[in-house]
């Protein structure tokens, strides 16, 4: 909730925590593990379409870098941006987002397409398009969007090396 309420404090457009923190959470809440193992990084997606540079991007990064550091590791992303180095980086085209929801529909896993964002009146908002299934059912299975994804049998790989419970569904070696 502190994270939630330090992320709510910079008023990012259609901010969202996002991914492994989210669902590595509730596994770690299912299994009686501490609350962050299992997490790397805070990944924190918001959309911003005034601005896509670099520039604008790492304005907000070290704007937010007082309310994070020391407490918790946080990757902040522009997802209005994200087309401009995704296949770059990760050898997969991506297409130009016109929201940061939309973001969730071209993760790797069904599992990882998962956000929360707390709300001005405290309730939290979830976005989920696939559903939440996967994330308490303890499941890695492939979003059948975005096929392909050669990183994601090692990454389920070393999740269940932390979670033993999950259960990893049709991943190619």
């Amino acid at each position: 909730m502190a994270f939630l309420v330090a992320a709510r404090s910079l008023r990012l457009p259609q901010w969202r925590l996002a991914a492994g923190c989210v669902y590595q959470s509730v596994w770690n809440s299912l299994t009686g593990k501490s609350t962050g193992t299992g997490i790397k990084d805070y990944d924190l997606i918001y959309f911003d379409a005034t601005d896509v540079s670099w520039e604008a991007e790492d304005a907000v990064i070290r704007r937010a870098a007082p309310l994070f550091d020391g407490r918790w590791p946080v990757e902040i992303r522009n997802q209005a941006r994200v087309h401009l180095w995704f296949e770059q980086r990760f050898g997969l085209p991506y297409p130009q987002l016109h929201s940061a929801d939309e973001a969730f529909g071209h993760y790797a896993a069904i599992v990882h397409a998962v956000g929360i964002r707390l709300e001005e009146d405290d309730t939290i908002d979830i976005a989920a398009p696939f559903g939440l299934d996967d994330v308490f059912g303890m499941v890695i299975r492939p979003n059948p969007g975005r096929p392909g994804d050669k990183g994601l049998a090692a990454k389920a790989a070393r999740a269940q090396a932390i979670w033993p419970e999950l259960r990893l569904v049709d991943l190619q070696p």
